[in-house]
């Protein structure tokens, strides 16, 4: 439990930060903006957070690979897979800045983006496109430092990101009142400054594997590696992503109203589930050095008693969210018909709070155990078995009800549960059956 926690609390502040970055993007374009400017970031910022959902994804190969190496005692190696992750990633964030400049109008129409917003979401995707490969290296960064275990260097990559974006939100949103293009401005700078003094820093740092200059080129079989264990979690999360996107696009056929109030709610949604997502990565690295040390009786644990932490917490976060989502969405917009619609799409992430306490921390579990497969296998089941039929079934019934859409969310984390359950209850019979 101690070494649990001790990684996992920097790991939570980090997440805590990292939501902060997207909510003060939110918080400030609803002070000094209409709600067409709230819809726009809201809508802009959920395409990122799917473009970022593939980037994270994908380096969690290199966390992986790197602790269990580390694990195994493999330091040359681990230093080796860093070197192919640079230039591998490098090649992904430019990838990323073409395709986002070429698709930023395609993606709007297919988010059925309202029209009083819609030149200004398109302006929010080219100017976070722009900064593409700020927001990759940002991410990898993180991966590398997960990997070797170590929590705090990410903290501090994400403080120095969270407080550059909150100065350019001021700026550019506050003073030049440049409302969604603002906030897509400081969040490209600030993610820039970090990167580039997160580089100074680690440059001083003596690291717990050698690294040459010669280790960064593409070695098709570590990059493969990274592919096979990133990709599957990475299509997994776009895919959960994609499944938000479409409860967005059917959202905004509602409206501006009821477009902000949901991109509100989804801000605050980030800090009710905090715990829980600081569990999912801290399990995935401490899993993944303990698998490679061969101590699965000390992951097993660790999964348990990270369940058991995010539940009791989880618990008063639901009961606040539920009966006090009012004052929560109060925060980010005074209007109060985007506050009243963003309490009652809140009330369904409320249940949601006390499911994902135990769907995060095995699907972080499985991740450290290489499992990425199944995985992805159960998130897609969940998003498109049940979180999108489900929402537009909703979204039918007159009068429509934000918190009967919302309620899409809880019942997918539901059959992700079973799914996991069962798969874990399967694993465990065919390890005991192996070693008889």
């Amino acid at each position: 439990m101690s070494p649990l926690i001790g990684f996992a609390l920097p790991v939570l502040l980090a997440i805590f930060l990292q939501t902060m970055y997207g909510a003060v993007d939110m918080l400030i374009v609803g002070q000094f903006s209409e709600a067409a400017q709230l819809s726009a970031v809201s809508t802009g910022s959920w395409v990122m957070q799917t473009v970022t959902s593939a980037i994270v994804g994908l380096s969690m190969g290199t966390t992986i690979i790197l602790g269990q190496r580390i694990g195994e005692g493999k330091q040359e190696e681990a230093g080796r897979a860093v070197g192919v992750s640079i230039c591998l990633f490098a090649v992904i964030g430019i990838a990323v800045t073409v395709l986002l400049e070429l698709l930023a109008v395609p993606i709007t129409v297919m988010m059925k983006v309202p029209q009083a917003a819609f030149e200004s979401t398109v302006s929010y995707l080219r100017i976070c496109a722009a900064g593409a490969v700020f927001i990759v290296a940002y991410n990898v960064i993180g991966s590398v430092f997960r990997g070797v275990g170590d929590s705090r260097m990410p903290l501090l990559t994400v403080s120095i990101a969270c407080a550059g974006n909150i100065a350019g939100d001021l700026l550019f949103v506050g003073v030049f009142h440049m409302a969604a293009a603002g906030a897509a401005a400081a969040t490209v700078l600030a993610q820039a400054f970090s990167v580039i003094l997160s580089a100074l820093v680690i440059r001083r740092r003596s690291l717990p594997f050698p690294f040459r200059r010669r280790y960064i080129r593409l070695e098709r079989n570590i990059a493969a590696r990274i592919i096979k264990l990133g990709f599957p979690i990475a299509l997994q999360d776009v895919l959960v992503s994609v499944s938000f996107l479409a409860i967005t696009a059917i959202v905004n056929t509602l409206g501006v109203i009821a477009s902000a109030g949901v991109g509100v709610a989804e801000k605050i949604c980030g800090f009710i589930l905090l715990v829980p997502s600081a569990f999912m990565q801290s399990i995935s690295a401490f899993v993944a050095q303990n698998v490679g040390a061969r101590k699965p009786g000390r992951a097993k644990r660790a999964l348990l008693y990270s369940i058991l932490v995010s539940l009791g917490i989880g618990v008063f976060l639901a009961w606040f969210a539920f009966f006090h989502g009012d004052v929560l969405a109060g925060i980010f917009n005074k209007d109060s018909r985007v506050i009243a619609a963003a309490a009652d799409y809140l009330k369904a992430y409320a249940v949601d709070c006390l499911l994902v306490s135990f769907m995060f921390c095995f699907t972080g579990y499985f991740n450290g155990c290489g499992k990425t497969a199944f995985v992805m296998l159960q998130g897609i089941a969940g998003a498109f078995g049940v979180r999108i039929p489900v929402s537009y079934l909703m979204s039918q019934i007159v009068p429509v009800s934000l918190f009967r859409i919302g309620l899409a969310t809880p019942a997918s984390t539901l059959l992700q549960i079973v799914l996991c359950a069962g798969y874990y209850i399967w694993i465990e019979k065919r390890a005991a059956a192996g070693a008889r």
